[in-house]
């Protein structure tokens, strides 16, 4: 079972049904579906349960683990954060994110990708995390860049999207890496300008 992790700010939790409505006006935002390739736009109630299921069954198979990212205080949902395409064999999982546009630049995308690493490397045991992200979002780079990750290249013309060949660059972190250790955890000042979509 996945566990709930908490930083100062935020709670990391299971995704509910009631997290639907706001689900989808998160995730339906033209901003979020513009660099994640994983979500369309419009962003159904129908994509939204199906892809709660596959979570769900991911999740049940080992292959993924799936956070709502929440303010602590309401317990309200603000984004989503998973580790997906755990590869048991080589020890290794994709680190995936968005938060929604009304909470950009508070440094949440940061505060919870480094408590989920945190979970990757010390409970699931992996050695290798990586994420991807669409050379023409560099604010994600700079959010992977402060949780110690390091970028390994790019991907020329990797994704699709909205009939266009993007290129992407591709980051990991590895246990033994010297910054695996100094993980960002709590709320880091002056990010507005840098937190990701």
């Amino acid at each position: 079972m996945r566990p709930m992790l908490e930083t100062s700010r935020l709670l990391l939790r299971g995704f509910v049904e009631a997290d639907l409505p706001r689900l989808l006006r998160l995730a339906g935002r033209r901003e979020i579906a513009d660099t994640m390739i994983s979500i369309p736009h419009p962003y159904s109630e129908d994509y939204a349960r199906q892809w709660l299921v596959r979570a769900r069954v991911e999740e049940q198979r080992g292959e993924g683990v799936h956070f709502a990212i929440c303010e602590a205080v309401q317990d309200s949902l603000v984004g989503a954060i998973e580790l997906r395409a755990i590869d048991t064999d080589h020890q290794q999982a994709e680190l995936s994110f968005w938060v929604g546009v009304d909470h950009w630049g508070l440094g949440y995308a940061t505060e919870a990708a480094a408590r989920v690493l945190g979970y990757g490397f010390d409970q699931l045991r992996l050695n290798r995390i990586y994420a991807h992200h669409m050379l023409r979002n560099p604010a994600s780079g700079a959010v992977l860049a402060r949780l110690g990750l390091q970028r390994e290249g790019v991907l020329r013309q990797r994704v699709k999207k909205w009939g266009v060949f993007e290129d992407v660059a591709l980051w990991a972190i590895l246990r033994d890496d010297p910054d695996c250790g100094r993980r960002q955890t709590e709320p880091v000042p002056g990010l507005r300008s840098l937190e990701p979509p």
